[in-house]
């Protein structure tokens, strides 16, 4: 319990209605989910007004409520406190309300367009490897320590990461990691959160569906770096033109890191094959299970973010070079005739032309290549032709299809991807993502290679409202005669 004075000592606050030296139990902005004794937060949303649930809340026992506007006729008994930002407001009184966990621990966000996953995924691994207990905020799954906790959003609301990290420091965790989405940057979803360090891996078009602009995208990502303390390390990738736009403005101690110019943190491939690279890191050299140009960024920065925490260098490479895959990232399937499948995750035109070129390093002349891929509906029409025009470029054929079409006609996305083609380009569009996976392996022949690329480590397909169970890695093994029929698709809502 915390009383409501003790909170908002650490907020701007407008005006108080009620007694503050009132109490509460819990943190909501659902009004679903208020229990008696809690602090509800009405937070204006792209879809909804929680000002407008403010009645609710009461009824169901909300003893203080934040708000932007006090209701015309408050309830008896009820604290109301008027702040200008509810977002805002919200994350400040979360760190408080659980004594600031974030500053018991060392922790690290990633923000960028590509790569965030794997890179504090690596990190994780690597600190653990090393013995150390430590905390992850991903895209794939939260994690306490050695305990896993279904992931909902790249970057959760302040109240849940909150709850998280206090859990974290309880489980004796020294160290965390996060990513942190343009969306709860704008959000303020990461406000009130000390970061030790933070790490930039690059930034091409996405998101623009809710930035608007390429340039209000950029400018998200960067107020991550503006916010940064003085005491902790922002660690850049100057091989992308925005890496030091990123920390022009920032408190924290610049470093760098490049595989082509003059960096903090160097790294170069050595060797490429199937099973790994070879790569040179600081005048080392590492042997690691993970492939692509993309995955030697990954690593540097996990490299250089370790040894920025005060770890050994030597005991860093010797770990890191232990390390593999994150589940939907570069994920191979081979078949029983030699036929190779990679599952990943590239949803973005860079994404998924990273991909493809580490692909094409790997491929020989007698294989052909086979690119399975579609474009989320509700999401940035912009990157559909873009796409498109990337798979056929690399592709022997190119296979369209459903991704998660969410409100969208699947046929009007593809319609949309192929709008740019030229006649004669080797595709095909199967609007069934089951049966495109399935299409690409008739296709192959022995010792083929087959992209199936948009979804990774998602175990599920949206359709309208509803989350229908898909996972491209179950469907392949399928296709491949590794795994037997599904008994059926499973729903629940989303």
């Amino acid at each position: 319990m915390k009383k409501i004075s003790e909170l908002i000592r650490h907020t701007p606050v407008v005006a108080v209605t009620g007694d503050p030296e009132t109490a509460v139990g819990g943190l909501t902005y659902d009004s679903r989910h208020v229990n008696p004794g809690d602090c509800f937060f009405a937070i204006r949303g792209t879809q909804s007004d929680g000002h407008d649930y403010i009645p609710m809340a009461v009824e169901r026992g909300a003893a203080a409520v934040v708000c932007e506007r006090c209701p015309e006729e408050p309830a008896a008994g009820v604290v109301y406190v008027v702040v200008g930002d509810s977002s805002g407001a919200m994350a400040d009184l979360a760190a408080a309300f659980y004594d600031f966990p974030s500053r018991e621990l060392r922790l690290v966000g990633i923000t960028g367009t590509n790569g965030k996953t794997t890179t504090v995924t690596l990190l994780y691994d690597l600190v653990r490897g090393l013995g150390y207990r430590a905390g992850l905020i991903s895209t794939v799954v939260y994690r306490i320590d050695g305990r896993e906790i279904e992931a909902t959003h790249t970057t959760p609301d302040p109240i849940r990461l909150n709850a998280m990290m206090r859990e974290m420091v309880d489980a004796g965790c020294e160290y965390c990691f996060m990513e942190c989405s343009s969306h709860a940057i704008v959000q303020e979803r990461i406000r009130g959160l000390d970061f030790a360090g933070g790490i930039f891996s690059n930034i091409t078009h996405d998101h623009l569906d809710y930035h608007k602009t390429f340039a209000e995208y950029i400018r998200a990502k960067k107020l991550f770096f503006d916010h940064l303390p003085a005491g902790a390390f922002a660690l850049t990738n100057v091989d992308d033109r925005n890496g030091r736009v990123m920390v022009q403005n920032t408190a924290a101690a610049v470093s760098t890191y490049s595989l082509r110019e003059m960096a903090d943190f160097r790294c170069k491939i050595l060797e490429m094959h199937v099973d790994g690279m070879l790569l040179r890191i600081d005048g080392q050299e590492l042997w690691t299970g993970l492939l692509g140009r993309f995955n030697a960024y990954n690593l540097l920065a996990v490299y250089g973010a370790a040894v920025l925490l005060g770890l050994d260098r030597a005991e860093v490479l010797r770990v890191l070079s232990t390390l593999h895959p994150v589940s939907g990232r570069f994920e191979i399937v081979r078949a029983a005739n030699g036929t190779v499948a990679v599952v990943d995750y590239a949803h973005t035109p860079d994404a998924l032309e990273n991909v493809l070129r580490t692909i094409e390093e790997l491929r020989q002349p007698s294989q052909q290549l086979l690119v399975v891929c579609g474009c989320g509906g509700d999401r940035d029409r912009t990157k559909r032709p873009e796409m498109a025009q990337i798979a056929v470029r690399y592709a022997t054929t190119a296979i369209f299809t459903s991704d998660n079409p969410r409100h969208e006609s699947p046929e009007a996305i593809l319609d949309e991807m192929v709008a740019g083609l030229q006649p004669g380009t080797r595709y095909v569009r199967i609007t069934d993502r089951a049966e495109a996976i399935r299409t690409a392996v008739l296709m192959s022949r022995p010792g083929d290679l087959i992209l199936i690329a948009g979804k990774g480590h998602e175990t599920y397909q949206i359709i309208g409202d509803v989350k229908h169970h898909f996972d491209d890695r179950e469907e392949v093994r399928r296709a491949f005669g590794l795994l037997s029929p599904a008994d059926g698709p499973a729903a629940a809502k989303c």
